[in-house]
């Protein structure tokens, strides 16, 4: 069943992949350069690239005329599948999809944890089995200045937590991701502590745009993309975006995640996407959409899902809590 909703694009806008600028001359004449954090609306990649891709027909939910404006169409699966962050398979913009090959998506389980009433240790099958999956369209901007439009697959985190009730005390939800050597080469290094974690405030965790995602291109995630289970949330830069999730804790105070715990002055708890706020090291005002050719376009306001979510952030200085 697909959800309608204002911020997505529309289907009429999503064009076959064969279309696309070849994403190797993309990447020879501009997008050199791209450093930092992982991301989660990218941190992707795929193994299997589906040979009937480009006849994906999932229908999206609404528009909105920043979007319609900014010409979005959706990024073909190969660029999808072999242009991402996911640092545990390597550094380097390639690397996920040549080497996430090695994790073992099954059997898999999640642990629900902290301040909930119903805490449980889920077989995969039996987590996802309770919810409505859709398929939805999302815009998506990594801090390195480029972005995609993805169609993903899954089901709000929000109908989870209902399901497994939190305490009152419980004010944000940490999400960790399998920390695994003998599958996950490079968290037998040192880039980042692992494993990695990432948390959301307890209203954005609710927001209804905030997905746990199962797939992409009507597909099963592929390993490098963030199997079997990942976290999507469209309005924030992609490192937020937790990938191969094994664990799910309801906590009272702020998570330390693990960008913001290797570098707190370039990445921020909230990591909303902020034209207006630079990364110390590159402006965000401006993006260029992978597979969409050299020209760059204006970064929209929390990625141009305002309407959802702004509220959220009253009152709050977006420069101080970036």
């Amino acid at each position: 069943m697909i959800i309608r909703k204002p911020d997505d694009i529309k289907s009429s806008e999503i064009t076959p992949e064969s279309v696309y600028v070849d994403r190797r001359q993309f990447l020879r004449v501009g997008a050199a350069g791209a450093i930092g954090a992982i991301v989660a609306p990218t941190a992707l990649s795929a193994c299997n690239r589906p040979g009937d891709a480009e006849a994906y027909s999932g229908d999206v939910s609404g528009s909105d005329s920043a979007a319609s404006a900014q010409g979005d169409k959706q990024t073909s699966y190969e660029d999808v599948t072999t242009y991402n962050n996911y640092y545990e398979f390597g550094t380097d913009k390639s690397d996920p999809a040549r080497n996430a090959h090695t994790l073992k998506t099954r059997p898999w389980s999640v642990a629900v944890e902290g301040l909930v009433k119903k805490p449980a240790v889920y077989r995969l099958e039996d987590f996802i089995k309770p919810y409505r999956v859709e398929d939805r369209v999302y815009r998506h901007r990594c801090v390195e200045a480029w972005s995609m439009v993805i169609p993903w697959r899954g089901f709000m985190l929000r109908d989870l937590i209902a399901k497994v009730e939190p305490d009152p005390r419980a004010k944000y939800v940490e999400f960790v991701t399998l920390n695994d050597p003998k599958t996950m080469p490079f968290v037998r290094t040192n880039i980042l502590d692992w494993p990695y974690v990432e948390g959301l405030r307890m209203d954005e965790a609710m927001n209804s745009l905030t997905l746990l995602a199962t797939g992409l291109y009507g597909k099963d995630l592929p390993n490098q993309n963030g199997a079997p289970l990942r976290l999507v949330v469209p309005w924030k830069y992609g490192f937020k975006g937790a990938k191969s999730i094994v664990k799910i804790r309801f906590v009272e105070k702020e998570p330390k995640t693990a960008w913001n715990k290797s570098n707190p002055g370039e990445y921020g708890f909230y990591s909303n996407v902020n034209p207006n706020v630079d990364h110390p090291r590159w402006s965000q005002s401006k993006e260029r959409r992978i597979g969409g050719g050299i020209r760059k376009r204006d970064t929209l306001m929390f990625n141009g899902y305002g309407a959802q979510v702004a509220s959220m952030y009253t009152g709050m200085d977006l420069k101080k809590y970036y």
